[in-house]
């Protein structure tokens, strides 16, 4: 049945329930006789059989506790008959939240206060568990009230307690009307009260903060003081048992090191704890942290502080180890072994919803530093969150969320019996039996049945994310690597999995295991790579050249700073050894990165990774979610650094493993590399602006030349920028504290752009940055002023200057000053030029490089006659000359190919044509891959293995003879185009 506000009891078409037995069916009708006597809606419902009736009774059978609160306030029971149950408990809630509030009768005591609060709790809890009891409301509804009681009473007691504070002169309160605005006292609901998940009975659990910059107690040095007493007295009004009951147990135990801590810890001090002490346990406990009381806006700008202590710039594997560690220490303290049905711990035990919102929050601190949508609270749209972005699949999913539902259900109905905060479910038959009729099962062997399937499915779906599969099969043999001499079976056992040099692998293993790297001198880190071992050996037997790859390997954990981040991230996730073997055998440069940087990896486990394409979009989102939770330059920098090295990391594995072309990782490299110089300009010139002020009508724009003009960048590509201004002609210094004029003014902006980018830091350089490009090169002002580069462009540039203007993109900054400068790139493009001076200006320019820069080898496709310069220089004779040849010309740059097709319709051979795209083509593909792998050029005779298969695949050739045959012919007919285009 739907939850309308038209749903009442009487709606019931039958009972949901059964009576626990006759005996207590007849102590219920005789206490339902007395109530009657005094309130005609029950003796109305006694006298009439029928669902409603056999469902209240059934009810008050299955719950004493129900019963009794009837027995207390039997008006309650009209109510529930009379009533919409939806509406009644919602007035109840709305009521608990004004609880505070001065009436007519003037200021609320605290016992007054108290009374209101416990009085409010017993409607919600008796409406909304005979609402549960009834399939009226579902587990989520139910969750969702009780937090909403839960949030109100709390939300009640801090404004009155405020309020108490200020009149006594101890707070000075901005607006005692509204005593939690503005206060600065920030009360998070933890666990699943912030989740809006609370249980039936279930403790409430609160950390408490203050701001000392709001300003509002009366003697700063006695505010901790203030503070504490106030959440003393908070814990005395929700917990304190009167004759009325209590509200709710309050539990302050999950503050910053609470044995040692006040009640309440100002905000910079619980700030710098996280930031230097904080544990990973508290990391998860804040994923479900959620301001409920006090000031809200403080909370949430508290919460978004702390965004990266919870959720991590960079995976933390060790942190996920110890994560799981938490689960198996409530194993062995609760003594809860294998599952069972009678006694056992719903929440806690194997199977329970600990695993479930454990296999969540797992997930959530390995993936939500990069996704923010994987920072939900409760755990239901996670699961889904989790399936969306494909971390797990919609079977698991959907198998955990109905579980989850499920094991809420029962510790419901564990904790109705008697508003008991258990978990655990009665050891003895008759009592299990009531607990399976409150779920709605004919009998306890029906109900075991079932949740013995579902803490199962639980425990299979939680192991296989956690526990490691197992190593290798005990067909497979000896693996023995201690001693000083080889165990013959293991080198048996080494020759089968396919290694050559058995003998070799064994020295190398022993090596590893007597922690002569830094890597393995931690005992911890030894026993990671020892479990990780027999996968390894599995995983490297399997590749083309088992030894080398794996010798390589030994080289690359021999250079790692340390090694326990990188083993836990392996043996959490044995699909990504076969990545590592291929990186091993093939790019050395992409094995020295993951060696300087570990963290780079993380991006793999992004179970979409391959299937995605690292569009322009796709790439925005991710670098601005990473930055964004950055609070300084510095910082901004550093954010900068580590999710560019891990972008081009990620776009070099598509391209390694073949999901991307060439082409297409040029393009992503170069949006990673529009994206981070866009956001680093926007950090200087915050920079800026805060040292030297604004400068009057200052704009600034920023160009890309060459290959990131082009979107042609590789893995190690240097980029090419002009920075051009522009401000109002009357002005002449910057209106800040310490103002400069406009040549200082933009020329700090341009150094301290070339800084942010190429500068070293602890997390590395962002990109060299050439400037030579810019009007008179290295001798001209780094910054040039719009109308200075008009004036340039169209006076003064030289032939090859107006080439490298055929590959000018505006990459960022302001609007109107981004346009000017595409117009001025359109004008000098579009002028008329004498053809035959352009083409000698062309030609001699090739010669000289030929002359002074002569290619080492054939491989030197760049330089090579007939290499990527005659195509790029072929692709830029002909936008110049287009013009004056009536031609058309590309509407913005493009990457030099799609140029071509565009330039070369109408002034080339179709079949000259074809043959320089497919050269062009060519070309890329290889030089992506040789650049990616490996620093400098490609050389056959020192090149890995793996990089030489990587290269033939990338030139669709079966081996090096015959590409670089395919090479020498291509080349010798681009360059007879060449000439024929240019020298004609």
């Amino acid at each position: 049945m739907s939850v309308t506000e038209a749903t009442r009891f009487s709606d019931l078409s039958a009972s949901p329930i059964r009576p626990l037995s006759q005996t207590e069916v007849k102590s219920v009708l005789s206490d339902l006789k007395d109530w009657g006597k005094e309130h005609a809606g029950i003796a109305k419902l006694l006298a009439e059989d029928g669902p409603l009736k056999d469902f209240i009774v059934a009810a008050f059978t299955l719950s004493p506790y129900l019963r009794d609160t009837a027995r207390i306030d039997p008006a309650l029971l009209v109510r529930a008959l009379e009533e919409p149950i939806l509406p009644a408990i919602e007035a109840a809630v709305a009521r608990t939240r004004k609880a505070w509030e001065p009436g007519e009768g003037g200021e609320v005591t605290e016992a007054m206060l108290m009374t209101r609060l416990r009085v409010a709790k017993r409607e919600v809890a008796f409406l909304t568990a005979l609402a549960d009891l009834a399939r009226i409301f579902d587990a989520r509804k139910t969750t969702a009230l009780l937090t909403g009681l839960a949030e109100a009473a709390t939300s009640a007691a801090i404004d009155h307690l405020l309020l108490s504070a200020h009149a006594s002169g101890k707070l000075k309160l901005p607006d005692p009307a509204r005593p939690s605005e503005k206060s600065g006292l920030i009360v998070l609901g933890m666990g699943k009260l912030g989740a809006a998940e609370l249980n039936y009975s279930s403790d409430i659990d609160l950390v408490v903060f203050f701001d000392p910059m709001a300003d509002v107690a009366v003697d700063p040095s006695e505010a901790v003081e203030t503070f504490s007493r106030l959440v003393r007295r908070l814990i005395r009004i929700m917990q304190e048992r009167t004759a009325d009951g209590y509200v709710f147990r309050t539990d302050l135990r999950l503050r910053p090191d609470p044995g040692a801590t006040p009640l309440a810890i100002s905000f910079d001090s619980a700030m710098l704890y996280y930031e230097g002490r904080g544990q990973n346990w508290e990391r998860a406990a804040f994923i479900k942290a959620k301001p409920i009381a006090g000031d809200l806006k403080a909370g949430e700008a508290f919460l978004k502080g702390l965004v990266p202590f919870v959720f991590r710039k960079y995976l933390d594997y060790a942190a996920i180890a110890d994560i799981h560690s938490i689960k198996r220490q409530i194993h062995v303290h609760k003594g809860h072994g294998e599952i069972a049905v009678k006694g056992h711990n719903v929440k806690l035990g194997r199977g329970g919803i600990r695993e479930i919102e454990f296999f969540v929050q797992t997930q959530q601190l390995i993936a939500g530093g990069r996704v923010p949508a994987l920072r939900l609270r409760a755990t239901e749209p996670m699961l889904a969150e989790l399936a969306k972005a494909s971390w797990i699949d919609e079977a698991t999913a959907r198998e955990l969320t109905d579980a989850y539902w499920f094991l809420r259900d029962v510790e419901h109905r564990v904790q109705m019996v008697r508003d008991e905060q258990s978990h655990t479910l009665p050891e003895t038959e008759a009592e299990l039996k009531r607990i399976a009729f409150m779920m709605g099962f004919a009998d306890t062997a029906a109900f075991s049945a079932k949740l013995v399937e579902v803490l199962k499915t639980v425990e299979r779906r939680y192991a296989a994310l956690f526990e490691q599969e197992a190593k290798l099969s005990s067909e497979t043999g000896n693996l023995v690597f201690t001693g000083q001499k080889d165990d013959p079976d293991t080198l048996e056992t080494l020759k089968r999995l396919g290694f050559e040099r058995p003998a070799d692998i064994s020295r190398t293993i022993r090596t590893w295991h007597y922690g002569r790297y830094r890597a393995t001198q931690s005992v911890e880190a030894r026993e990671r790579l020892t479990e990780l071992t027999p996968q390894l050996l599995r995983v490297f037997g399997e590749s083309k050249r088992a030894d080398e790859a794996l010798l390589r390997f030994d080289s690359f954990i021999s250079g790692l700073p340390a090694g326990i981040q990188l083993f836990s991230l392996l043996g959490n996730n044995p699909a990504l050894l076969s990545l590592i073997v291929n990186i091993m055998s093939s790019a050395p440069k992409l094995a020295e990165v993951i060696a300087a940087k570990p963290h780079v990896f993380d991006g793999m486990l992004d179970p979409g990774l391959l299937a995605e394409l690292p569009t322009r979009a796709y790439l925005s989102e991710r670098i601005e979610g990473f930055v964004s939770g950055a609070r300084h330059y510095e910082e901004i920098l550093d954010r900068l650094r580590i999710i560019a090295a891990e972008q081009r990391f990620l776009i070099g594995i598509r391209l390694l493993t073949g999901a991307i072309t060439g082409k297409q990782a040029a393009r992503a490299f170069t949006h990673v590399a529009d994206l981070i110089v866009a956001a680093a300009l926007k950090a200087v010139l915050d920079e800026i602006e805060a040292a030297h002020g604004k400068f009057p009508g200052g704009r600034v724009a920023l160009v890309g030349m060459g290959k990131l003009g082009s979107f042609e960048l590789t893995a190690g590509s240097d980029i090419d920028l002009i920075l051009l201004y522009d401000h109002e002609s009357d002005a002449f210094e910057s209106d800040g504290a310490k103002p400069l004029d406009n040549v200082k003014y933009f020329t700090r902006i341009t150094q301290r752009l070339i800084a942010a980018l190429s500068a070293p830091t602890a997390e590395g350089v962002l990109y060299e940055v050439d400037m030579r490009l810019r009007p008179s090169g290295n001798k001209g002002p780094v910054a040039t002023r719009i109308t200075s580069f008009a004036k340039y462009q169209a006076e003064e540039a030289w032939t090859w200057e107006h080439m490298a203007l055929t590959r000018a993109r505006v990459l960022c900054g302001e609007e109107s000053l981004m346009t000017e400068a595409e117009g001025i790139f359109r004008t000098v493009l579009a002028r008329k030029r004498d053809t035959a001076k352009i083409a000698k200006d062309v030609a001699e320019m090739r010669d000289l490089i030929d002359q002074e820069k002569p290619p080492r080898d054939i491989w030197d496709l760049k330089l090579i006659a007939g290499g990527l310069i005659d195509i790029e220089f072929i692709a830029q004779f002909l936008a110049l000359v287009a013009p004056a040849r009536g031609a058309p010309q590309p509407e913005e740059v493009m990457p030099t190919a799609d140029a071509l097709a565009v330039l070369g319709a109408g002034m080339m051979d179709p079949n000259d044509l074809d043959v320089v795209q497919k050269a062009l083509s060519l070309y890329t593909e290889i030089s992506q891959i040789v650049r990616l792998c490996v620093d400098g050029g490609f050389d056959p005779k020192e090149a890995p293995a793996g990089l030489i298969d990587l290269v033939c695949r990338a030139g669709d050739c079966p081996d090096l003879r015959t590409l670089e045959a395919e090479i020498r012919r291509i080349s010798k007919a681009v360059r007879k185009i060449f000439q024929g285009v240019v020298k004609g």
